[in-house]
């Protein structure tokens, strides 16, 4: 029970001035007769500047009493304190002469002319004694948060107009210590859910303060932004942030409810005002090179989300697969498909606001039972509470939520689950505008379940760009930067940048930008982006084994008139197609090379990338082979789809009679995982699929032993022999080998050529390496080679290739 008061038994407890429309406790009557009649301006809430005077008038209590409950009230003691902390406690009879009833929410506003230590607060009123008068209880931990800097000043209550509440559709507060509590998106986001369920039901406004525990951490939050169902386009993290600076006096107040969202916005206010561009909002002008893309997910969307009218009979897909390589802009895509969808409700005469729900798959799982699937179900009972008005959902990495193989228990009941999401978009009338969005980076371990009509029936790739793409994507970057580049060095760089993704490109300018600014400010210049191609590699290349060849022609000695052949059959075709196409002809497919083991096939092939500027797969036979069924043609169709992502690219198959042997041979179990992968191979270089700018190049020392169909025109057309060094080759080796080695006088050069006759080009530089071995073991301070270490390295390192291996070599160039 409250504690008596000390007011005299029958006396007046409130006494009516005529001349100010205004109720004043009878004690405070001789001090108001000083400065009566009121101005008007009180009515503002500003304060009198003579006397303690608090009165009532107009439906409003002005008091300078606010102070904190210490007593108890019996039928309130089974209320949550999450309830208790909102409730004003007002005498009976101030709530009956300012026109208040119980239960009524009214707002709490300080005198204007103070520093406003306390913001307009909303709180449920509840009756204590009539004998309290003008003083007003708040319980105590509102006292300390609110109330204990008011120091007397002139505090209004008034009602809560119904016309100045609307329900928040979505919430963005502002973490104010998040310097000091150091808090991780996860865990913000984990914050944001806990705050959620402590603020359903009450009142704020903008600015307002929250003091929550969050793990026994103290959160101190703020009322960044808010927008209603009704609000023109979602707020922006840009615009919360610009709230953060600005001095809002606004009276529009909000409820929480549980469809409201509630985000965490957890960077310092300063940072966040410096850095305005880390939450920039992608458009489509910022993405290049995907213009077809986005085009057909538009028209999905405008059917999907009401914005065009639906043809009778016609069914609409509700769900788009976007799937492709890490970095290649699906996120980019989908982000931007929101901006799009609001500029299209705009010119349509619609509010503007479609609401974004984000899904990451990842942080749907929980170790709870239930737990998983039950997020996933509020997320998609957001958007059919949020019917008639559009929605959009994102959804990354959706091979989590429904993988091809269901690992656990867990998985398996989160694939039904979102199968039976998926399922009742295109049957719930709640669903009627909603829109879903979903990636991949695997679409082979996706579940054939969740891509079949009905669901996410329409599938879109978005791959490596082309070098009109690349054009553009660079384009789209360099717009943000200061530079110095013309349109035929951002051209050049287009056409050099082989299998760079988005990200890649995006990876690339910045560091050229941050090269171009560490000593001094200049504008980004066409040589930091070439020195930048030294570090940035490109992701589509990661998946299939790359090497990254740094061998010169120079570096191979002799094998001039093979060069020609090669550069001939590869590099022509591929950087000078229009020349082909003038004369009428297709160029080669593929180049075979053969002969002897160490003469170089390899060298010669890796010569030709590095010259070319191609791009450089090197598979080695064996190393497609795997024990489980399928997985070994598998290896091989992913080796032909990564290269056409990457063309122009060479494909070089090192010891191709692995895979390539004749099939008639074949036999057991083993030989018929080789004749399926040599199925394989023959369907990716003259299938359906054109395989348009890659060019095979295979070697091997037995061209005996390929299958006769592998080498038909239209396969690989080109058979080149790379046989054993002429004494010119040879000559042209030694230079090579030994221009790095200090030579004794007496060595002669021609003396070496004659002596290595039938010595192919990896004999020969082991011989110059075992002669420069044995100069170090007599004298492991010797300054030169002399003649007798050759002769000596030369009774060491003899020559291997048979004559009959050379006879056989002989034998095939006759009949092909």
């Amino acid at each position: 029970m409250p504690p008596k008061s000390n007011s005299k038994k029958g006396q007046a407890s409130w006494y009516y001035c005529e001349a100010c429309n205004a109720h004043i406790t009878f004690e405070a009557r001789e001090t108001h007769e000083r400065v009566c009649p009121l101005p008007f301006e009180a009515e503002l809430g500003n304060s009198v500047s003579e006397g303690d005077i608090e009165y009532i008038r107009n439906g409003k209590l002005y008091t300078r009493s606010v102070q904190p409950r210490k007593f108890k009230i019996e039928s309130l003691s089974y209320l949550p304190e999450k309830y208790t902390n909102v409730l004003l406690f007002m005498s009976e009879g101030a709530i009956r002469l300012a026109n208040f009833h119980i239960g009524q929410h009214v707002v709490i506003m300080p005198a204007p002319e103070q520093e406003q230590p306390v913001k307009q607060l909303v709180r449920i009123l509840w009756p204590v004694p009539d004998n309290f008068l003008t003083t007003v209880f708040v319980s105590e931990k509102e006292y300390r948060l609110h109330f204990s800097a008011q120091n007397g000043n002139l505090a209004t209550i008034a009602a809560l107009e119904i016309n100045n509440l609307k329900v928040a559709a979505n919430v963005i507060l502002h973490l104010e210590n998040a310097a000091e509590l150091g808090l991780n998106q996860t865990q913000l986001k984990d914050a944001a859910a806990v705050i959620k369920q402590k603020i359903v039901d009450l009142i704020y406004c903008q600015s307002s303060k929250l003091h929550v525990k969050f793990f026994n951490k103290a959160l101190i939050l703020s009322v960044a932004h808010w927008h209603d169902q009704l609000s023109k386009g979602k707020v922006t993290v840009e615009e919360a942030l610009a709230e953060l600076s600005l001095d809002n006096n606004s009276q529009q107040f909000f409820q929480v409810t549980n469809a409201t969202t509630v985000e965490i916005l957890g960077v310092a206010k300063e940072q966040a005002l410096k850095d305005p561009g880390r939450n920039y909002e992608i458009t489509k002008a910022d993405i290049g090179g995907l213009d077809d893309q986005i085009q057909l997910i538009e028209h999905s969307m405008e059917y999907a989300l009401g914005y065009k009218f639906l043809p009778e009979g016609m069914k609409v897909s509700r769900g788009v697969l976007l799937y492709g390589a890490t970095g290649c802009g699906k996120s980019m895509i989908c982000e931007a498909m929101h901006a799009t969808a609001i500029a299209r409700a705009k010119t349509i005469n619609t509010s503007g606001f479609v609401q974004l729900i984000r899904i990451n798959s990842c942080e749907l799982y929980s170790k709870y039972l239930g737990e998983t699937e039950k997020k996933l179900v509020v997320h998609f009972d957001r958007a059919y509470a949020h019917y008639p008005q559009p929605t959009l959902i994102l959804l990354e990495d959706v091979h989590n939520l429904c993988p091809k193989q269901e690992s656990s228990e867990v998985v398996k009941r989160v694939s039904l689950a979102f199968l039976a999401m998926l399922d009742k978009l295109s049957s719930r009338r709640e669903a009627q505008r909603t829109f879903l969005l979903a990636t991949t980076s695997q679409i082979d371990a996706l579940h054939p379940s969740i891509r079949c009509a009905g669901r996410l029936d329409s599938e879109i790739e978005v791959g490596p760009p082309t070098p009109v793409g690349r054009l553009d994507i660079l384009n789209c970057l360099l717009r943000k930067v200061q530079h110095e580049l013309n349109e035929s060095e951002v051209r050049q760089v287009s056409l050099i940048t082989h299998g760079y993704v988005g990200a890649d490109l995006a990876n690339l300018v910045y560091t050229a930008t941050l090269a171009a600014t560490k000593y001094n400010a200049r504008p980004l210049k066409f040589k930091d982006l070439k020195a930048a191609l030294t570090h940035i590699k490109p992701s589509a290349m990661r998946e299939v084994q790359v090497e990254i060849p740094n061998v010169q022609w120079s570096d191979i000695g002799g094998q001039s008139a093979l060069r020609f052949t090669l550069q001939q059959a590869i590099e022509w075709p591929l950087l000078h197609p229009e020349k082909f196409k003038r004369l009428g002809i297709r160029p080669p497919r593929g180049v075979l090379m053969f002969g002897p083991p160490g003469c170089s096939k390899t060298m010669i092939a890796k010569a030709l990338a590095t010259e070319s500027k191609l791009n450089f797969l090197s598979i080695k036979g064996p190393e497609l082979f795997s024990m489980w069924v399928g997985e070994s043609e598998r290896a091989v169709r992913e080796v032909f789809r990564k290269a056409r992502q990457v063309a122009p690219a060479i494909v070089f198959f090192d010891e191709i009679d692995a895979i390539g042997g004749e099939r008639a041979e074949s036999g057991g179990s083993g030989a018929s995982v080789k004749d399926r992968v040599l199925t394989q191979l023959l369907t990716e270089l003259d299938g359906v699929e054109d395989l348009k700018n890659v060019t095979i190049v295979a070697a091997t020392n037995r061209p005996d032993m390929i299958d006769k169909a592998l080498l038909r025109p239209g396969r690989i057309d080109r058979i080149v022999y790379v046989g054993m060094p002429d004494a010119a080759a040879r000559r042209e080796i030694l230079s090579i080998k030994l221009q790095r080695m200090p030579l004794a006088e007496e060595v002669n050069l021609e003396t070496l050529v004659e002596l290595t006759k039938g010595y192919t080009g990896a004999e020969i530089q082991a011989v110059c390496h075992e002669a420069a071995l044995h100069a170090l073991d007599e004298n492991f301070d010797a300054h030169h080679v002399q003649s007798r270490h050759f002769e000596y390295a030369l009774n060491i390192v003899l020559p291997r290739t048979s004559p009959e291996l050379l006879d056989l070599y002989q034998r095939y160039l006759r009949k092909k």
